[in-house]
């Protein structure tokens, strides 16, 4: 569910007119609703009541400080996989204790930075990284609460570059060396062990992955256990898919997902992590744009628009189909045409959408994205000397621009001319 519905013949974003925005701000724009950014944190506090639990958002899928800012204010953790997302969430107001830092190549800096301050854990993905972690915290004094990502080897059953938890992937160490590599970090003086992580993939739309590998987490947890290991902690990741095609069946909702951890770890009596970010930003925001032309090729028309591939890269990237509706609402029985949907930019790959079954449209129409909340501002360029388009967060009958679309000069003095030139 989001809060982006048409009123009197408009799609509003709860209480706001999108064409409202489109006039103050220009297009392109992302837009994000409050509402919905809330209610989806809030399906997931749900889902795990009864668990002592900490819901970390991955920054990744969106890094307004406005939005981290939305979430913080709920209670929210972040999960974090840079020194720039750990400054942002920072900034946005997380106390360090409730910032997670993932991600396979952390360096000594980043390290440093986050140990200075304030961190939850490091959630380490390699030996070398844990020993590098422990020198810095010597250095400091200070000893470094980390969890141990594992690779369960579990099929995600997503798309291929999203898929993590696989023995092939980049991440984790293999749940086969864990014990091994947890006895090596007991013994490190800059080290303190509280527990497990594992992550499999993102925008997955089945539970049985999640089942198969929490249930070797729970076998892992005991076995450390065992060995005299204080695992008070289980960090599950994130990765619950949404419904990016409202036609298609909806992926499975949180109190599912949740059933599936109180099922298979839930007596082992840890504190849970978990890392949602597409779930919980993903349908909370829209990318808005206008038409440019309507061009009629010799087998098919072509929607041009003035957004492109470098605002929203998951059509290009992935092959991602987002849902693309009029600003107006279409009147009761009006027909579809299909359309290819593309934007200026010199590149065949720069299309949203081929044959999409639009209402007849026209230059100048606003179009929305649906569900380009999530991996949408966050993996955008400036290629084409295209300035970054514009965010702006909603919330009830007010709506205030959270980045600005920088001007051409900003984005050109940016770049510096060497002397010799």
């Amino acid at each position: 569910m989001d809060h982006f519905l048409y009123r009197d013949g408009a799609l509003h974003a709860e209480d706001v007119a999108i064409g409202d925005i489109a006039a103050a701000v220009g297009t392109p724009f992302y837009v994000y609703s409050t509402a919905t950014l809330e209610r989806h944190y809030r399906l997931f506090e749900e889902a795990l009541a009864g668990l002592p639990h900490l819901i970390c958002f991955a920054m990744k899928s969106n890094g307004n400080l406005a939005v981290i800012r939305t979430l913080a204010e709920l209670g929210a953790g972040i999960d974090v996989v840079s020194a720039g997302e750990y400054l942002k969430a920072r900034a946005a107001g997380v106390p360090g204790d409730r910032i997670v830092f993932s991600g396979v190549g952390k360096t000594r800096e980043e390290m440093r930075l986050a140990l200075g301050g304030g961190i939850r854990q490091f959630n380490v993905e390699s030996e070398p990284e844990l020993l590098a972690l422990n020198e810095v915290a010597l250095s400091m004094g200070l000893r470094a609460p980390i969890t141990i990502r594992v690779n369960p080897d579990v099929d995600a059953k997503t798309h291929e570059k999203i898929a993590t938890g696989k023995k092939e992937n980049k991440f984790g160490i293999p749940i086969g060396r864990a014990r091994a590599v947890y006895a090596e970090a007991a013994a490190l003086k800059g080290i303190e062990v509280v527990g497990i992580d594992v992550h499999i993939g993102s925008q997955l739309t089945e539970l049985e992955p999640f089942e198969q590998a929490y249930l070797k987490v729970a076998d892992l947890a005991r076995q450390l256990r065992a060995d005299g290991h204080d695992i008070r902690r289980l960090d599950l990741g994130g990765g619950l898919g949404i419904p990016y095609e409202r036609s298609n069946s909806a992926p499975p909702l949180p109190l599912d997902y949740g059933a599936v951890i109180k099922r298979t770890v839930g007596d082992l009596g840890c504190e849970v992590e978990i890392e949602p970010g597409r779930l919980i930003s993903g349908n909370a925001g829209l990318m808005v744009s206008r038409v440019i032309y309507v061009k009629s090729g010799e087998e098919r028309d072509f929607l041009i628009l003035d957004s492109a591939m470098n605002d929203l890269v998951r059509p290009s990237m992935y092959g991602a189909h987002h849902d693309i509706v009029p600003v107006a609402e279409p009147a009761p029985g009006t027909g579809t045409r299909p359309y290819d949907v593309v934007g200026p930019v010199c590149e065949t790959g720069d299309t949203f959408a081929r044959q999409r079954p639009l209402p007849p449209m026209a230059a100048g129409d606003l179009v929305a994205f649906r569900s380009a909340g999530a991996y949408g501002a966050v993996m955008a360029s400036e290629y084409n000397a295209r300035p970054l388009i514009p965010e702006v967060l909603v919330k009830g009958d007010q709506f205030a621009v959270i980045r600005a679309r920088p001007t051409y000069d900003e984005m050109i003095n940016r770049d510096t001319i060497p002397v010799w030139l």
